[in-house]
């Protein structure tokens, strides 16, 4: 009888050939990873304007907004439309709320929005737009924008 000699290769030897499964793996994740991700695509809308130089001619009257001007220095004065309100220790801002209550109600009654723009200097503090914006949410004004530096 022929004695069998059991000689292990050396793994250098071993040729194991293309292994398909950790392939397979992996596409399935990348294919999960854009699937879910497809789900969180946010849709972009459209804005129509209108380009200046074509006119169109309207039946109704045309309401402008009142544009109103508020300057926040940067010692804490607040202007409103050029005029001084309040003092800049003044927190609370009364003068500068009630002002604003009454050009709301005002621009309700001709039915007109009222648009403010809050012009602060660089060096004005944060804490003191803050408080202009909680005078503007006392007097239930929302078209509110913000620019920097002086109304020139």
């Amino acid at each position: 009888m022929k004695k069998r000699s059991h000689k292990r290769k050396q793994s250098s030897e071993v040729n194991l050939g293309f292994q398909i499964a950790p392939m397979i793996d992996v596409v399935f994740v990348i294919l999960l990873y854009f699937m879910v991700m497809a789900g969180d695509i946010q849709v972009e809308n459209a804005h129509n304007t209108k380009l200046p130089g074509t006119q169109e001619e309207t039946k109704e009257p045309v309401n402008l907004p009142d544009e109103i001007a508020i300057r926040i220095e940067d010692d804490g004065q607040v202007y409103l439309n050029d005029d001084p309100l309040d003092s800049p220790e003044n927190k609370a801002l009364p003068e500068l709320a009630g002002s604003l209550k009454q050009l709301r109600e005002s621009s309700d009654n001709s039915k007109s929005t009222v648009l403010v723009t809050i012009y602060a200097n660089e060096l004005a503090k944060y804490q003191r737009v803050i408080e202009v914006l909680d005078a503007l949410t006392r007097a239930k004004i929302s078209n509110v924008t913000f620019q920097a530096g002086s109304p020139d």
